[in-house]
């Protein structure tokens, strides 16, 4: 039991802070349906998951094994990054819930597994922090630790997914606008650090 509340308690410090996946779940809170919404949280909570045991179980050391494969991941990941940050400053920002607005179920899962797999920093911290816990627990306490990791997911999403719709009436299209520009503001950023991070490994590879 203690290693699962300590994977639980590891799993919400790791997956809370503010970051793509989250900004991504919030913005779709708030601009589509409630079971959309919904959907939207379970399939990121799905890409999450499975980004966390494929991290626990050594991920890490793929990327490790050549520079090049790295260089791949930080150029791509950056891209990505970027533009989908400048659509999102760009978007209007109007509230609207009907089901005009709601994109392809292919179009959530492709984003929630570019935000995830595609986001170089993720894999590198995710692989890092549990595969640094997975050292230091017993082995055959593993699983319930990286059971405790999963559950913490799970609760994260689907309790913000649900908070913010529950409250996205209060939101205006102004507020909404603001938003728009603050979240696409700080995927840029983490778009940027993720090209100038590319760069620095293209220099030191030649």
């Amino acid at each position: 039991m203690t290693y699962l509340i300590q994977g639980f308690t590891l799993g919400l410090a790791y997956v809370a802070p503010i970051g793509v996946q989250n900004l991504f779940v919030i913005n779709t809170s708030i601009t589509q349906s409630r079971r959309r919404a919904l959907l939207t949280a379970l399939i990121v909570m799905f890409f999450d998951i499975t980004l966390a045991i494929g991290c626990y179980f050594g991920i890490g050391a793929i990327m490790s094994l050549s520079k090049w494969i790295e260089l791949i991941i930080l150029g791509i990941g950056s891209a990505v990054v970027i533009y989908m940050g400048i659509g999102l400053v760009r978007s209007k920002g109007e509230m609207d819930t009907s089901s005009n607005v709601n994109i392809p179920i292919l179009k959530v899962i492709g984003t929630a597994c570019v935000v995830t797999w595609f986001n170089p920093q993720a894999i590198i911290d995710g692989s890092m922090l549990l595969g640094a816990f997975k050292a230091s627990i017993p082995a055959d306490q593993g699983l319930k630790f990286l059971a405790g990791v999963c559950t913490a997911s799970a609760s994260w999403w689907i309790g913000l997914s649900t908070i913010v719709s529950l409250f996205k009436a209060k939101i205006s299209n102004r507020l909404l606008r603001i938003i728009n520009i603050v979240c696409g503001t700080v995927i840029i950023f983490y778009g940027l650090k993720l090209a100038y991070s590319f760069v620095l490994l293209l220099k030191a590879s030649f």
